[in-house]
């Protein structure tokens, strides 16, 4: 491996970034500490008792705010897995012997019960061509569900009354305030690392664009998956604290009606900010309880009208108006730098030995593919072979089938017959994310980037499959294989590696999706108009690049271009389709000088490079 790039290295790096953040939210932990500690001190015994359960609500909203803040998963299920620690706590205690070793095996079968819920809620919501609504809708269900399991289960649960009264621990409600407080600011705490982390990047990019992420060889599903467990995890050990404290659970708990308060409380903090949400919901709850007991029957008009004020003042939440108020109070967090890293290669592909031998070995194998929907037939019987050190042009006037035989390439579920290989493995009805893992890498029409993230953290997360990615800390270094880092060097990202991408020009980011493929060192490459909106300086670079991606690095690549003057520079054959089906597949000779293919473009013949043979516009 090479040494790092001089000339990508930024004022100041990203683990340097991070400890210097980290400062700052370490002040703020003890501060957080301290007011756990001597709050008992200054505070009534009505305001200690609220704020215990606050405090308990707060860590719940945290994980609330993982899953939808960072993530996209908007979960309304929260409160189902805090109820159902507080019964696995509450059971346990009213028809069992209160020990330690009831007391611990109630909270390991808590903890069990809401995980394995939480992985079958996991299963049926995030499957492939599930709408990102469906979770939304499964975990409201949940709460309904739960509820009824409650009521039905007549005296061993309570029914609708609840169970309460049982032995629990004998704990001052002192105690159990710093056990709760200390338990908030902890989990407020390692989640804002993990979400800062190399990780926590990841989540971001799967709630900015989940579909690239898919093609980037990243099972999703399993990520939120993950840590949609993880969070139930979480919310069970607050339900069982707050079973045990107050001695009373109750079929509320979760019910949908607490699930949706928590996500209120999220937006009103700040989606995203953590520790807004975790601020807001222990204000919102402690100032409900007082008022609940002071105005009994307006207290809800009160919150409500709060509610809109706070929206109207501060629309993006909490959170945002903390972090300014930080800034000012610690000003040498306010002075770091936007995060970048240096770029270093890594090994690739060496295809000189395979020329040596005297043959290039096949990259795709394309056998009778067709896809239909319903009686419209967009392709046909299309068989080719790509292989490495190959770049084929899939050329042919608008609606010939050339994107959707690339959508058929990289994802199995696409095609409706034939037989795909990849590197003489077959794609069978793979979903993208396996494709990819057999060496596949797609570009699409569009820039398909993370508007959200940086340069640096866009490749950073392209390289997640072969790098793993740190829950703790963020790395100075991307490892790039050298067709990455030659795009990278070529279209200057280099020196935009600490740009926020939705600032990137057109052809910034058009380059940075094909960089962030190539990092994924894939044998072949499918790219669906990379030139589209460049300019004509733009067009030339990435044509120049993909020549030497094809020579000096063997890849094989499939090109979609309509710029036909373009295709006959670069390309070492060309494939033409029309109406779905191959009328020819040759070399650029033969198609530049074939008839049909004139025929094809412009209704009659013409030279193949005249500006009439481009037809401007997407493929159907």
């Amino acid at each position: 491996m090479s040494a790092p790039m001089r000339d990508a290295a930024p004022a100041r790096l990203p683990s340097e970034r991070f400890r210097l953040e980290l400062g700052g939210i370490g002040a703020l932990t003890l501060l957080g500490l301290a007011l756990v500690a001597v709050g008992p001190l200054l505070l009534d015994r009505y305001s200690v008792n609220i704020l215990i359960r606050s405090f308990l609500y707060g860590s719940i909203a945290v994980t609330v705010d993982i899953l939808w803040g960072f993530t996209g998963v908007l979960s309304f299920g929260q409160s189902a897995f805090f109820a159902i620690g507080a019964y696995a706590c509450g059971l346990a205690f009213s028809h069992l012997d209160f020990t330690p070793l009831v007391a611990v095996a109630a909270l390991g079968g808590g903890v069990v019960v809401a995980g394995l819920v939480a992985a079958l809620i996991a299963w049926l919501a995030f499957g492939t061509g599930v709408s990102p609504l469906y979770i939304s809708v499964v975990t409201l269900v949940l709460s309904i569900v739960f509820v009824q399991v409650i009521y039905a289960g007549g005296d061993f649960t309570g029914s609708s009354s609840g169970l309460s009264g049982f032995d629990t621990f004998d704990l001052s409600n002192e105690a159990w305030f710093r056990i709760a407080g200390v338990a908030l600011v902890l989990v407020t705490l390692l989640g804002w690392i993990f979400v800062r982390s190399d990780a926590g990047r990841l989540l971001v990019s799967i709630r900015e664009n989940e579909q690239r992420c898919r093609y980037f060889g990243i099972s999703t599903s399993w990520v939120k998956g993950a840590l949609l467990v993880v969070s139930a995890v979480v919310a069970a050990l607050a339900g069982y604290a707050y079973a045990a404290y107050t001695d009373v659970v109750a079929p509320d708990l979760g019910d949908f009606q607490f699930g949706t308060m928590l996500v209120i409380w999220v937006a009103l903090g700040g989606r995203g900010t953590l520790i807004g949400p975790a601020i807001i919901a222990v204000l919102i709850d402690f100032v409900s309880a007082w008022l609940s007991g002071s105005l009994p029957f307006v207290w809800q008009l009160v919150v409500g009208a709060v509610f809109i004020v706070v929206i109207v003042i501060m629309p993006q939440g909490l959170g945002p108006a903390l972090a300014g108020l930080v800034r000012r109070l610690l000003p040498r967090v306010s002075r770091i730098q936007p995060t970048a890293a240096r770029l270093a290669e890594a090994p690739t592909y060496d295809i000189e030995t395979h020329m040596q031998m005297g043959h290039a070995p096949a990259a795709v194998e394309i056998t009778g593919v067709a896809r239909s929907y319903g009686s419209l037939h967009v392709l046909e019987d299309i068989s080719f072979t790509g292989r490495r050190g190959e770049l084929v042009s899939l050329v042919g006037p608008n609606g010939a089938g050339k994107t959707t035989l690339i959508r058929c390439i990289s994802d199995g579920q696409e095609r409706t017959r034939g037989r795909i290989a990849i590197q003489g493995r077959e794609v069978g009805r793979m979903p993208p994310e396996r494709c990819v893992r057999l060496g596949l890498g797609r570009k699409f029409q569009t820039p398909n980037v993370f508007d959200a993230l940086t340069v640096a953290e866009s490749l950073r997360v392209s390289r997640s499959r072969l790098e793993r990615l740190s829950p703790w800390r963020r790395a100075d270094e991307i490892h790039l294989p050298e067709a990455a880092m030659q795009v990278a060097r070529a279209t200057g990202l280099v020196a935009q590696l600490g740009t926020t991408v939705r600032h990137l020009s057109h052809g910034a980011k058009q380059a940075l999706e094909l960089a962030m493929v190539l990092a994924m060192e894939p044998s072949v490459l499918l790219l669906d108009e990379p030139t589209a909106g460049l300019t004509k300086p733009e067009r030339t670079l990435i044509g120049g690049i993909l020549v030497d991606l094809v020579a000096k690095h063997g890849l094989c690549i499939l090109l979609i271009e309509h710029d036909l003057e373009f295709v006959r520079e670069i390309s070492s054959r060309i494939i033409v389709l029309h109406q779905g089906r191959i009328v020819l597949d040759g070399s650029v000779e033969e198609v530049v000088t074939s008839e049909l293919v004139r025929t094809i473009y412009t209704g009659e013949p013409q030279a193949i490079g005249e500006p009439a043979a481009a037809g401007p516009g997407s493929d159907g």
